[in-house]
């Protein structure tokens, strides 16, 4: 098959995950506030509790897939035979049950684990299956590049369509329209990850010759996997703090019925618009990523990233909410976005690094132990950029309302922090980022040596 069909093929799998995460990431902690019927404190809980159970799973599935052998290769199966459970288990957790508080209660921590388990299973080995399709770094940078390019054009299409999907099936302020809006999208992605699974190949064949116990006292010793994590976490952490506020700040913020004027025209100014411009523009950056990556190496484009993400966080801060205050905004989520676009794939290539690292100094092939704790931070920063911003929401006053209850007028302090989060606390976390990574050895000029150190070593 083509290369290319093959990126593309790649990049069809995690345009799958994303339609799920950016919708879990962005409208879950306000489904479960403002629709399924959970208070703030319990729905933070929630996002936070379930990562206990991640921190073994992860690296669980990736030890499982380092040794599993297939005729279609070690990690590739796990994208055939889990995409039904991943469809199915979408769809039960945007299902409201009319059942006491209680009992729903159980309903969602048993289907958000549910969900997560199976979001393990299939993409720490889609993950892993960077680290085999090719040995060239810089090709691994461009398969990354047109996985995110896939992922946020998925991304587009489920934010954009979610609204308008829930309005259609039965209503936004309905659990109806969410479990039949999910309906869709969970096909959709099943459809998908057949399509990579047909479109893709495993070219290296590792095989792991060390015990478990071996693989993970070497991954706790390796010093890039260590500052790769805190990045990557700090990096989910700003992602998630800003897409699980803009519901609520569209809610509370954006006057109900804002429009966007061009000329004679006008177009209503809602969270959808805000999140799929700025998967566009995520699009747009992953583009930028293969050359600046290869022009300025990947650590040096990660800080100089992550200092205009602060710079561009702050100054979102002093949008005033008028007209022309909408399109600052529109411009900001564009620069912004553009900007984690390169970011995206950079962190995913720097993964496949550390991969390279690891079977160069401790002669370990354990790809997916050490991609599984890329999905491990993934999860991580989800989960506490979600519990953290519904607990600050809780203690500053933050009133949930449902459709029952109509609309509510939040106190100040509320919307304060509405705005804190959309701000000042993302460019915190991005100023925490540019420190972790500042320690990080693996350079455009230490991977050479050691890509041509591990041809020889493979050879042996």
């Amino acid at each position: 098959m083509p290369k290319l069909l093959r990126h593309i093929g790649y990049g069809f799998g995690d345009m799958s995950s994303s339609m799920f995460w950016k919708v879990f990431s962005y409208y879950l902690p306000f489904f479960y506030s403002n629709v399924f019927g959970l208070s703030l404190k319990d729905a933070g809980i929630i996002l936070l509790v379930t990562r206990i159970w991640d921190a073994v799973s992860d690296p669980l599935m990736g030890i499982i897939a380092d040794r599993t052998h297939t005729r279609w290769g070690k990690y590739r199966p796990y994208l055939l035979f889990v995409a039904p459970l991943f469809s199915v288990a979408g769809i039960l957790l945007f299902t409201t049950p009319d059942w006491e508080y209680s009992a729903k209660l159980v309903w969602a921590y048993a289907t958000y684990i549910l969900m997560m388990t199976v979001y393990t299973g299939i993409n720490v080995p889609y993950g892993a299956m960077l680290g085999v399709m090719t040995a060239d770094s810089q090709e691994k940078t461009v398969y990354s590049s047109f996985r995110m390019f896939f992922a946020y054009g998925g991304s587009f299409l489920a934010l954009f369509m979610w609204e308008p999907l829930c309005n259609a099936l039965g209503g936004y302020d309905n659990p109806e329209g969410w479990r039949w809006a999910m309906v869709i999208i969970a096909a959709i992605c099943f459809i998908l990850f057949l399509c990579c699974f047909a479109m893709t190949k495993e070219e290296l064949h590792t095989v792991s010759n060390v015990s478990v116990g071996s693989d993970l006292r070497a991954l706790l010793t390796n010093k890039p996997w260590w500052l790769l994590i805190g990045a990557a976490l700090c990096f989910n952490l700003f992602c998630t703090v800003r897409g699980a506020t803009v519901a609520y700040y569209f809610a509370d913020i954006i006057p109900a019925g804002a429009t966007l004027h061009v000329g004679t025209y006008s177009f209503l100014f809602y969270a959808g618009l805000f999140l799929a411009v700025g998967e566009v523009s995520n699009m747009a950056g992953v583009a930028l990523c293969v050359p600046m990556a290869a022009h300025y190496g990947k650590k040096t484009t990660f800080i100089a990233v992550n200092i205009c993400l602060c710079v561009l966080s702050v100054l979102y801060f002093f949008i005033p909410v008028s007209q022309v205050g909408f399109w600052l905004m529109l411009a900001a989520q564009v620069l912004i976005s553009m900007l984690t676009g390169v970011m995206s794939p950079l962190i995913w290539s720097m993964y496949a690094d550390v991969s390279d690292f690891a079977e160069w100094k401790y002669r370990t092939a354990s790809t997916g132990l050490i991609f599984s704790s890329s999905s491990m931070a993934q999860k991580f920063g989800g989960a506490i950029g979600g519990s953290s911003a519904l607990w600050l929401l809780a203690a500053c006053g933050y009133i949930t309302g449902t459709a029952e209850q109509g609309v509510v007028q939040q106190p100040e302090m509320a919307l304060l922090c509405l705005k804190s989060l959309m701000s000042f606390i993302p460019a915190l976390v991005s100023l925490l980022a540019v420190l972790v990574v500042s320690f990080y050895p693996l350079t455009t000029s230490r991977m050479k040596q050691i890509d041509s150190e591990l041809q020889v070593q493979r050879n042996e």
